[in-house]
């Protein structure tokens, strides 16, 4: 008698879906300053008073030196730029109709399957893996599925902030290796643009809103031209430097600054301090572990938060200053897209990827949580 094989999870394809919108640096800050202007002008009085600060203007230069962020993708571009409303307008749906987060994860999901040559039936699950879940429940996981056609498996949610998609990645790898599944959708919706504060000078241009789905199989049934998971490593630490306390338990309407910490917040020079050495520290020790060497690595997709954040995670990690093929960016136009960004750079940068050729998929946030997926171009 002869023992079955052991499952090998691999990377078999990837699908992007990208919202046709898009707001440029100068659109946002022309907006930005407009409110400023407004809510300076609707409180003089109390300004003169000294019992209200007044705001500071926006500018092009400070968003691209404080991030790198040139544009960003959103669903909702022309009230996010009103300066009486400043945040997106997505109707609401009926219950009979699918979710807009649904329908932008089954968008990339399907893409990724075409990709692959492989069809929803042949998949036996699906994970959502992202910050910004529309509701508690019925899972999207769930109506992604069901609007994919899969007629058999299941699906949930998970929730690690930006690091979701790594944590999603390996979760469905141990599902391969286990033998639950043969074939696994991990689908990352960001609809970020709805957590966004965009009254907020130091944090209005981070995120945008995007999709992106990775399929990920056992290597018997997976397509020739896949990617070998080399491993994967999950980290968390508590922190609340960077948090967003909205919930069906104190839900809100941030129309005021008064309910500013109901969406994204963060202690950003706290973060860059914090974060850049445990994720470098946290490269550092699986790529011992697993006997990579630096000179080893093609290419790094790093998490898309900030350029200056993965200059220095990549210089520490190479040894370098990174070039911008050894680490590409699309934060430039995609801005912060949560789980998504490092997602999103090797959806579009891996085609030049030799087989044998070594390379990390890396995502870094909220939590503090970490997640490192070390890949190989199938020869």
């Amino acid at each position: 008698m002869t023992s079955a094989t052991q499952p090998v999870p691999v990377i078999s394809a990837t699908g992007l879906f990208t919202p046709e919108q898009s707001i440029s640096n100068e659109e946002l800050v022309e907006s930005f300053n407009r409110y400023v202007d407004l809510h300076n002008e609707r409180n003089a009085e109390a300004i003169a008073a000294g019992e209200l600060e007044a705001l500071e203007k926006s500018s092009v230069e400070f968003i691209e030196k404080a991030s790198g962020i040139k544009a960003r993708y959103v669903l909702s571009k022309e009230p996010i730029l009103d300066p009486e409303v400043m945040c997106p307008r997505l109707p609401e749906r009926p219950n009979e109709e699918i979710s807009v987060l649904a329908e932008i994860g089954v968008k990339a999901a399907q893409q990724a399957l075409d990709n692959a040559g492989r069809d929803a039936k042949d998949v036996d699950a699906v994970l959502v893996a992202c910050s910004n879940l529309q509701r508690a429940y019925p899972a999207i996981a769930v109506e992604i599925q069901d609007a994919l056609g899969m007629e058999d498996g299941f699906g949930f949610d998970l929730n690690v902030a930006c690091s979701s998609a790594t944590f999603g990645l390996q979760t469905a790898a141990d599902y391969i290796r286990s033998g639950s599944a043969r074939s696994v959708l991990v689908v990352n919706p960001e609809i970020c643009s709805g957590h966004l504060n965009w009254r907020d000078r130091d944090s209005h241009f981070i995120f945008g809103d995007v999709a992106t789905a990775i399929l990920v199989e056992d290597k018997e049934i997976a397509p020739a031209a896949h990617w070998e998971i080399l491993g994967t490593k999950l980290k968390t630490q508590f922190s609340n430097n960077i948090r967003n306390n909205f919930g069906f338990l104190n839900r809100t309407h941030p129309d005021s600054r008064d309910d500013a910490d109901k969406l994204f917040v963060q202690e950003g020079r706290k973060v860059f301090k914090e974060v850049v050495p445990m994720v470098a520290a946290m490269i550092l020790e699986q790529m011992e572990r697993l006997g990579i060497d630096s000179t080893d690595l093609r290419r790094l997709w790093l998490h898309q938060a900030n350029a200056n954040m993965n200059r220095m995670i990549a210089a520490k990690v190479l040894g370098h200053e990174a070039s911008a093929d050894e680490s590409p960016t699309v934060l430039d136009t995609y801005a912060n897209t949560s789980s998504a960004g490092s997602i999103i750079a090797f959806h579009k940068h891996q085609d030049d990827i030799q087989p044998g050729e070594k390379g990390l998929i890396c995502s870094f946030g909220a939590g503090y949580s970490a997640g490192t997926v070390f890949v190989q171009k199938a020869a």
